[in-house]
């Protein structure tokens, strides 16, 4: 199911980028009016932009619904926890032992014998 949604939201997501690309800015129309480009289309003067918008109208809301489906999914995955949860148990370490006192009296003992 979400690889399905995940082809739904790639292919949406590019058709969007190529309808608004395709589509006139506001300021075409008023160059097309005094002749400086071509205001025909395959659809029509007027029906191009009415299309167009439409188609992208209804792809920008197929791409928000598998936007909100892809968050769904991915926030109630049921496959036992995060990371951390399948990590393994670290056992603690170990006190470290304080060393026997009798080696550093003995290397005491051994300073005040150096002959002078």
């Amino acid at each position: 199911m979400e690889t399905l949604i995940w082809v739904v939201h790639v292919l949406s997501a590019i058709s969007v980028i190529v309808l608004v690309l395709l589509q006139h800015g506001k300021g075409a129309d008023m160059g097309a009016a005094f002749g400086s480009g071509s205001s025909g289309s395959l659809f029509g003067a007027s029906g191009s932009a009415n299309f167009l918008s439409r188609t992208t109208g209804a792809l920008a809301a197929v791409f928000f619904i598998t936007s909100l489906g892809l968050t769904y999914l991915s926030s109630h995955k049921t496959d036992g926890g995060g990371v951390m949860d399948k990590a393994v148990p670290v056992q603690p370490a170990k006190p470290i032992e304080a060393a026997p006192a009798a080696p550093a009296e003995e290397e005491a003992s051994r300073a005040t014998e150096i002959p002078k």
